[in-house]
């Protein structure tokens, strides 16, 4: 308790106490830009995700600001920003088609007390076991899917699609429905989008000798990052301009619930048709998205934290108490799961945010997108939000991931190509559990038939077959090693002296310490005498441990010869203890044999 209450471990917990005191006018000023300059990004982007998310436009601003103000007392990373992503809408989708909003909403606070639990128990280590190919793969087929999912908005097709098969079948269903207009105005907001992207990149090499040349690239720049806020704004534009003159050729979000969302406890009980669902019921529905979705949150917020540390070192243990209270205070103003987002970060890192406050003016720019321009988002055209997502998702298919997967290690495009045909046809959740599975199965079979290196060596007119495994030896390993050992001594009908060099082995169980035991007996039966050479302490004491009498067995020796000349004086020792059976005298022992044959 004491430790807790310590001024380094409260400043570790709560940033904003490590910070703030030194917050200077000139912070200020950057905060200023970097968080109008996001939430220009984050207010179209919301919208487009409650959309993905199958949800009221609104809620996709409800999930955009408390992120914002939570994370300024408790994130780590200055520019990370915390709201609605593709993924976290996705993955929320099916749930709030089947029962509506209340899911989504209990499906927030439940992840956030997750995430904050994994916290609480330093639990961060588990996203460890989601290597990069299984990463790669879930976030491209990710993209992939949500991409699908737009194409309904794109052309402006009826349905309710869900997943990736489903929504090409329904384009293949509905395509003689297809509208014009949307589908032009869908395929202009890409077009558009792409030519800023490239616009800045361009424009960031441009020469600054001029006053207009430098308001030029300032412009181009600004353009360039604000993209997605002018053509939903040029969208809405030409929308409004078609309704002055009573003219309606494209699809439109509709009505907006204007307003701050009531602060309320998120349902622990909701209604679905004629059934009232308790939150045993609604527990159950989710199932392993309890578990995927704080896992995949806790993922992209990491990851992108990571990305922007620029050298620094990451506390994932505060960056999931962050998180967790994040999707917490948040589910109590209705909003879905959230976490960091890859692409309204990259616009705060680009923009020059000096400190997490930037996120004050991303969040007070939504809530005032709320109060006063809900009546405006009525006439923003769903291709053009769907021409957002799209191209957004263009940039997180990682095309480059294959090949540089198949120069360092080809064997680990099998569970990336898993992964991401798994979550394609399976569904994500499902997806990401089968990559890990088949990743872990490939560490499994790793343990299983670890690199052991064979030699048969002279040492004073005595042949001995050197046995040294370059890694630790774990229980998958234990037939696999005797095999090696005893096939390679029968096939060359050999009765030499077999020596298993530890240098390489930290560590050892209790089944590969009870398959040594069995190796010693099986070359005894063979007349073959067996020797554990330069074994580390904790790795001996395991062999010990399981029969003390395999304490003759072990030698210390620098060298070969030495360990052949010292045979004798061990074998001595190894006499005295059989009169013994305790720990403390075989440790005696050999700490006896190590001082003597230092000398020898």
């Amino acid at each position: 308790m004491t430790e807790c209450c310590q001024k380094e471990n409260i400043h570790r917990r709560i940033p904003i106490l490590r910070w703030l005191p030194n917050y200077s006018w000139s912070y200020f000023i950057k905060d200023f830009i970097a968080g109008l300059t996001v939430g220009l990004t984050a207010i179209p982007q919301g919208i487009a995700y409650a959309v993905v998310a199958g949800l009221q436009p609104q809620f996709g601003l409800y999930s955009g600001f408390v992120g914002c103000f939570v994370y300024l007392v408790f994130g780590s990373c200055k520019d990370i920003t915390i709201g609605p992503t593709a993924i976290m809408a996705l993955m929320t989708q099916k749930y709030v088609d089947s029962h509506g909003p209340d899911f989504a909403v209990l499906l927030a606070f439940l992840t956030g007390v997750v995430i904050f639990i994994f916290s609480i128990l330093r639990l961060g280590f588990l996203v460890e076991f989601i290597s990069m190919p299984v990463t790669v793969g879930f976030t491209s087929a990710a993209a992939i899917t949500i991409a699908s999912s737009q194409l309904k908005g794109l052309f402006g097709l009826p349905g309710q699609p869900h997943g990736f098969i489903d929504s090409w079948v329904n384009v293949y269903n509905h395509i003689t429905e297809l509208k014009p207009w949307d589908t032009v105005l869908g395929v202009l907001t890409i077009i558009i989008l792409l030519l800023s992207k490239k616009l800045k990149e361009v424009s960031e090499k441009w020469n600054e000798d001029t006053v207009k040349k430098l308001i030029l690239k300032k412009c181009a720049w600004l353009f360039g990052l604000a993209r997605n806020a002018v053509v939903v704004l040029l969208g809405t534009l030409i929308a409004y301009i078609f309704f002055i003159y009573d003219v309606q050729p494209f699809v439109l979000t509709g009505p907006v619930v204007s307003g701050l969302p009531p602060f309320k406890p998120p349902p622990f009980s909701s209604q679905s048709g004629n059934e009232t669902l308790s939150f045993i019921d609604l527990t159950k529905e989710m199932g392993s998205a309890l578990i995927a979705i704080p896992l995949i949150a806790i993922l992209e917020s990491i990851a992108i934290a990571k990305a922007f540390a620029k050298g620094k070192s990451v506390d994932a243990t505060q960056e999931m108490l962050a998180l967790g209270l994040c999707n917490i205070f948040g589910s109590f103003v209705s909003s879905f799961p959230t976490t960091g987002s890859f692409t309204r970060t990259a616009v705060n890192h680009a923009s020059g945010v000096a400190t997490p406050a930037g996120g004050i003016f991303t969040g007070i720019l939504v809530l005032l997108s709320l109060s006063f321009l809900t009546s405006t988002f009525y006439f923003i055209p769903k291709s053009t939000l769907a021409g957002v997502i799209i191209c957004a998702m263009f940039y997180m298919v990682e095309y480059h991931a294959v090949t540089l997967l198949w120069r360092t290690k080809k064997v680990d495009l099998v569970p990336f190509t898993v992964t991401f045909l798994a979550c394609l046809f399976l569904g994500l959740e499902y997806g990401v559990l089968v990559g890990i599975t088949v990743n872990l199965l490939f560490i499994l079979y790793q343990s299983a038939r670890p690199s052991v290196t064979l030699q048969w060596v002279w040492v004073s007119d005595s042949e001995v077959l050197l046995v040294t495994p370059t890694q630790s030896l774990v229980f998958p390993a234990t037939d696999y090693i005797r095999e090696v050992i005893l096939q390679t001594c029968v096939t060359k009908n050999s009765m030499a002296m077999v020596i298993i060099d530890g240098t390489h082995i930290h560590y050892i169980d209790s089944t590969m310490a009870k398959g040594l035991k069995m190796i010693v007996d099986d070359l005894s039966v063979r007349g073959q005498e067996a020797v554990f050479w330069r074994w580390k302490e904790a790795a001996m004491f395991t062999v010990l441990g399981f029969d003390p009498e395999l304490s003759k067995y072990f030698r210390f020796e620098d060298s070969l010869l030495t360990l052949i000349a010292g045979k004798i004086i061990i074998d001595l020792f190894c006499l005295i203890n059989l009169m013994f059976n305790e720990e403390f005298t075989v440790r005696i022992l050999f700490s006896l044999s190590l001082l003597f044959l230092k000398y020898f």
